[in-house]
């Protein structure tokens, strides 16, 4: 996104020159449009079309004329595509949004295209502005190598109504998904807490092109981009407002105390990976245009995704005056395009800062992403992928000076700009060898077994955290970082030395299920096939991290029965091997009925249920599936009849206390 007064110079400014190029092969996937009836492409409304993507496959050529053999079309469909971009549309050069759509023009169609995860939302990136084309490729992957999420990308030839459009790049576009930005999405309903508290997606950018601003911090506007503007109730535009005020506010005042400071409001990690690509890559959009932010649930504030960063590595729009990315400045503060004051106001907190410096100091080392030669690197294995394409872009649009020349640039000003960051972030001391406590995730639940008795297995899902340690640990501030699952632990809490504490996704059914209140609920569920689970305190330290599978060599726990649980919590419990697969229900000091010592019966039941043990039953309770008691009273005797012909047809949790153990059993009600 760029400011307005570039719209206004764009009439007597002519950005490259079209020359004609036909296309027969390439090694990139080739992608063709076909618009209905020849239509020309604009910026709404959307016009229709099919368009298919020729790709053989990893290594392989591809051919223009293989675009009507199906084994070789990675998409052959329906579309809906405009023109999309701001100051981009000015150029010759044009750039597009286009959803992906059934064969009734109406549904959209969620497909994987040239291996990206299924959506319907894309976007074909010219890089216009960038002669090397290739830093939002650079950026976006960088970011993703952090462990946030980027759109995820793939090199294509164009052609469009028959006509060779050049170079471009397929990126996912930015919406909130699980293999995207992994936030719930709210609805125009959830306008009371917690279901006003997320998910979110906002950015902060310019307001030229229809976009209306919601509130502004300082010289930044910011959007809606989830909820949909048009859609957004007053009570979550002032719910997310309320949440970037008190962000400026606890930055203007340097509080970093993890009670009601800046840990309290953000996911630290996500903002400084976020501030470090921006700053690597001296990107003269950050900040102000550009930026999204998201929040899930109940959960923090995050940086990204990373967008538009064709301004970075030493480039600019310098047909027009401008040459803003330097080596030897910060974007927050360099009197440009600085966005909202609390980005320097919390690199001016010192241990927001030096938490900074000792994330830039582990990226810029050896074999890690924002190490100069890996860096380096990834620029040749860009050249070297697109450089028969390149040879093309060149021509087509007339573009000056070599490619060549471009990226011994990029690779020159690098080396420059990572030596005057790590000399200007000076000391991470103060940060440095943190003691956390020993907590060590011990059991996770992640694809329960439904059954009569309990029909949505997600509601059984829980994760045992062990303190292993031999002092009490302090839980307050400590999180569960990155996307998915969202949990803090609140002020105060803690958990004693050797034991454990359990969280579950729903407290009602786990105390059904296992006889005992968990110590808290997260949102979101977990997932049934992969998760990185990783604990840590509000500073983003992190104190436990496991990233289960539900394939081998991971132990089967998949919707069998089974948990995963550590064999030994002195084990290290990153290694698939440490764990089992457990059908124990006795998670804790809790027992079920067996034929030796309680009997239940009949189940299922039509009239009376018997209950026998082999002494006093004590307590007895029972609730429904919601977790609604309908019983509860206590029997002295070995035995009991309850008449239950009132109950309505379903499942029952039947619990009984009995001298310091507790007892459950479902049945069924017919």
């Amino acid at each position: 996104m760029r400011k307005l007064v570039f719209l206004i110079l764009f009439p007597v400014l002519c950005f490259y020159r079209l020359t004609a190029q036909t296309l027969t092969s390439s090694n990139l996937p080739i992608m063709i449009i076909t618009t209905d009836g020849g239509a020309a492409i604009i910026d709404n409304p959307r016009v229709l079309a099919t368009m298919k993507i020729i790709y053989r496959g990893e290594g392989q050529r591809n051919y223009v004329s293989d675009q009507n053999t199906a084994a070789y079309l990675n998409y052959n469909g329906r579309i809906d595509i405009e023109i999309r971009g701001s100051s981009s549309q000015a150029t010759d050069k044009k750039q597009y949004g286009f959803t992906t759509r059934e064969a009734d023009n109406v549904s959209t169609n969620n497909v994987s295209l040239l291996g990206m995860p299924e959506e319907n939302d894309w976007i074909i990136n010219g890089m216009v502005f960038d002669p090397a084309r290739m830093r939002d490729y650079l950026c976006y992957t960088l970011s993703r190598q952090l462990g946030e999420y980027a759109s995820r990308t793939a090199y294509c030839e164009l052609i469009i109504n028959g006509q060779y459009m050049g170079l471009y790049l397929l990126e996912e576009k930015i919406k909130a998904d699980k293999n995207r930005v992994n936030v719930i999405k709210i609805g125009t309903t959830d306008n009371y807490l917690p279901e006003l508290s997320g998910g979110y997606i906002t950015k902060a950018d310019k307001t030229t092109g229809g976009d209306v601003p919601i509130f502004y911090i300082g010289p930044a506007a910011y959007i809606h981009d989830l909820p949909k503007p048009e859609l957004a109730t007053s009570e979550q535009t002032n719910y997310i407002y309320g949440v970037f005020s008190r962000l400026a506010d606890v930055a203007l005042n340097h509080n970093m105390s993890l009670i009601n400071g800046i840990p309290s409001v953000i996911d630290i990690p996500s903002f400084i990976d976020h501030m470090l690509i921006s700053e690597i890559s001296s990107n003269a959009d950050s900040y102000q245009f550009s930026t999204f932010f998201h929040k899930d649930r109940n959960g923090k504030l995050r940086a990204g995704p990373l967008w538009d960063n064709d301004l970075t590595f030493g480039n600019d729009l310098f047909q027009w005056g401008f040459d803003r990315s330097h080596t030897d400045v910060w974007q927050f503060a360099d009197g440009g395009n600085v966005g909202s004051r609390f980005w320097s106001d919390m690199f001016n907190t010192s241990l927001f800062k030096c938490y900074m410096s000792k994330r830039w100091n582990e990226l810029v080392a050896s074999d890690h992403p924002l190490n100069l030669t890996h860096i380096d690197n990834m620029i040749d294995q860009a050249s070297s992928l697109i450089s028969e394409a390149i040879g093309r872009e060149y021509t087509r649009w007339s573009i000056p000076g070599t490619f060549s020349a471009q990226t011994t640039s990029m690779k020159t000003w690098l080396a420059s700009r990572i030596t005057w960051m790590t000399t200007n972030l000076g000391s991470y001391d103060i940060c440095n060898n943190i003691s956390l406590p020993s907590l060590v995730i011990s059991k996770i639940n992640y694809h329960p077994e439904a059954s009569s008795d309990f029909p949505s297995s997600d509601d059984l899902e829980f994760i045992e955290i062990t303190n292993t340690g031999t002092t009490s640990a302090d839980l307050t501030g400590i999180y569960f970082a990155g996307t998915g699952l969202v949990f803090q632990f609140p002020v105060g809490s803690s958990v004693q030395a050797g034991s454990s504490v359990y969280l579950a996704g729903n407290i009602d059914i786990f105390k059904l299920k296992y006889g005992f209140t968990p110590f808290g609920k997260f949102t979101r569920d977990l997932s049934n096939k992969d998760q990185n689970l990783v604990l840590a305190d509000g500073y983003g330290n992190i104190i436990d991290q496991v990233h289960y599978y539900d394939s081998a060599p991971w132990p089967d726990a998949d919707g069998n029965g089974s948990y995963l649980k550590l064999i030994d919590n002195s084990l290290d419990n990153s290694l698939p091997e440490n764990w089992t697969a457990s059908a124990d229900n006795n998670i804790l000091d809790v027992v079920n009925p067996t034929k030796d010592y309680l009997k239940i019966y009949p189940n299922p039941v039509d009239n009376i249920l018997n209950i026998s043990a082999g002494q006093p039953v004590g307590r007895l309770e029972i609730f429904d599936i919601q977790g609604r008691e309908l019983v509860s009273e206590d029997v002295p005797g070995t035995s009991f009849e309850l008449n239950v012909s009132n109950f309505p047809k379903g499942a029952y949790i039947v619990r009984i206390s009995s001298q310091g153990k507790t007892y459950t059993k479902g049945i069924i009600k017919r």
